[in-house]
């Protein structure tokens, strides 16, 4: 990514206005939640950038799913404390 393709923040960006009639389309109480999926796309984007991935679907999907399985870990470690 960068010089011979987009960059995966832009990807990001591209993408999240591409779901934007998704988002409009959910309860107030759920936009919150689409909003920060898409924080913790941004905040993996160096590693995303990294795997330059021809399909930027992917490293999207996995950043989410890292940051997901981060909070699960942070949440399980509260409860057992």
């Amino acid at each position: 990514m960068g010089r011979t393709n987009p960059t995966y923040r832009d990807f990001v960006g591209r993408f999240e206005d591409r779901c934007q009639p998704f988002r409009r389309a959910l309860r107030r109480e759920s936009k919150p939640a689409f909003d920060e999926i898409f924080e913790q796309a941004k905040q993996h984007a160096d590693a995303a950038g990294y795997l330059n991935s021809t399909d930027p679907e992917f490293a999207l999907l996995l950043s989410v799913l890292v940051a997901q399985q981060r909070e699960l870990q942070v949440l399980r470690e509260e409860v057992q404390d």
